[in-house]
């Protein structure tokens, strides 16, 4: 048997901070999903800094003394990337690339940088090739300082990896030809849509790693790539579905998350744009996370940025066989009864299960409540289609949940 090749993650260190806006808790969550992301990106996180300030520094994000303790940890573990968990300005970024000498990445540039590896279609890839060539522009005199002595890794795909590329005139007419390359093929795209005729559009939506390709390929019974990483998922992918007798179009889209940012916002317009002219949303939702609900929060209001948030949405709460609720000591007549301590049952009982009275708990790998959730969908579905086409109401019967039959 031929030896299996291992993988080597880059040594990285976190930096974060705690301020009036994202208290220690907050900061804490940020920094498990930055982590997260590192392990995407090809990273291993040795060690996380943090560092209460009233407002981040403005030329260095952290204080002079947390910076030397940073400094001596990297020079001590041999570090390659200290990875800060908001967007750096480019002053900001030079600074600290002098002081603390090693690859210095922030948040947006880090998931530039897993786009750039996800991307598989011509179109994705120059997506996301627009989207870095935004950001590095106004940071190219201090990247090119990091990237003679480096070469590789975090944060390092994509342009800026040749000399001429640093020529500022060079890039902006390279982000001029990318924007007029994705127009054509956004009209291309377009006329895509155009063409599938009149049938049903569906969007799954949701935060990133929620479980959206693996429903898509239990519902549409395909094979599409689902992974437990971020953003396993970046090109879309349109399936035709039919449950019962009823065909309709089935979209799985890129994930959201936190503080995405605005450069790919813009620079998937058209991805987007599968969203923007769904006929209906499943909104899927990891509830086995324990911020869940500040998830549903920031797909709502990216939804809301793209002007879909007044769509119809049947509220998906995935992964029911992975959700554990926190033990609550019955003795201790202190603690106080959370969120975080609810139960299935319980939760059902709340806000979830009111939302216009399509919220499924379901589990995709182990096909819990599949069918439940297929009658759902087709409900959804139908309501749409018999109003688009009222002389079709007599195709498609209800659904009889119990019998699988036509009531």
């Amino acid at each position: 048997m031929l030896e299996q090749e291992k993988i080597v993650y880059e040594k990285s260190v976190l930096i974060g901070v705690i301020t009036q806006h994202q208290d220690e808790e907050k900061s804490k969550e940020y920094l498990d999903e930055l982590e997260f992301l590192t392990y995407t990106a090809g990273g291993e996180v040795l060690k996380r800094f943090t560092q209460k300030l009233d407002v981040p520094n403005p030329k260095t994000f952290i204080g002079t003394g947390k910076m030397e303790d940073v400094k001596a940890y990297i020079t001590t573990h041999d570090i390659g990337t200290a990875i800060f968990d908001d967007e750096l300005s480019p002053a900001q970024q030079r600074n600290i690339e002098k002081i603390l000498q090693c690859k210095v990445v922030d948040r947006t540039y880090l998931i530039l940088d897993i786009f750039a590896q996800r991307a598989q279609t011509s179109y994705a890839r120059t997506q996301v090739e627009l989207a870095q060539y935004e950001y590095l522009l106004p940071r190219l005199t201090g990247l090119w300082t990091h990237l003679e002595r480096q070469r590789g890794g975090i944060g390092m795909r994509g342009p800026g990896e040749t000399e001429i590329e640093t020529d500022r005139r060079i890039v902006r007419d390279k982000i001029t030809l990318l924007k007029g390359k994705l127009k054509a093929i956004d009209k291309q795209m377009a006329t895509q849509r155009g063409n599938r005729g009149q049938l049903v559009r569906v969007a799954l939506v949701g935060y990133t790693n929620v479980g959206k390709s693996t429903l898509m390929n239990v519902i549409s019974k395909s094979e599409v790539f689902a992974e437990n990483k971020l953003f396993a998922t970046l090109d879309t992918t349109v399936r035709k579905v039919v449950i019962r007798n009823l065909p309709f179009l089935l979209t799985d889209t890129v994930g959201f998350i936190r503080k995405l940012p605005t450069q790919l916002v813009e620079s998937f317009k058209s991805t987007l744009d599968e969203v923007r002219e769904a006929d209906l949303l499943l909104h899927v939702v990891d509830i086995s996370h324990p911020n869940f609900e500040e998830h549903i929060a920031s797909v709502n209001q990216i939804l809301a940025e793209i002007k879909s948030a007044d769509k119809p949405i049947l509220m998906v709460f995935n992964k029911i066989d992975a959700y554990q609720p926190e033990p609550l000591d019955e003795d201790d007549l202190v603690t106080e009864k959370t969120p975080a301590h609810y139960t299935l049952a319980e939760w059902k009982k709340t806000w979830m299960n009111k939302v216009g009275d399509q919220a499924l708990f379901i589990s995709a790998v182990n096909k819990e409540n599949i069918e439940e959730f297929r009658k759902k969908v087709y409900e959804a579905v139908r309501k749409i289609h018999i109003t688009r086409f009222p002389y079709n109401n007599f195709l498609y019967p209800e659904y009889d949940l119990y019998t699988g039959e036509e009531e």
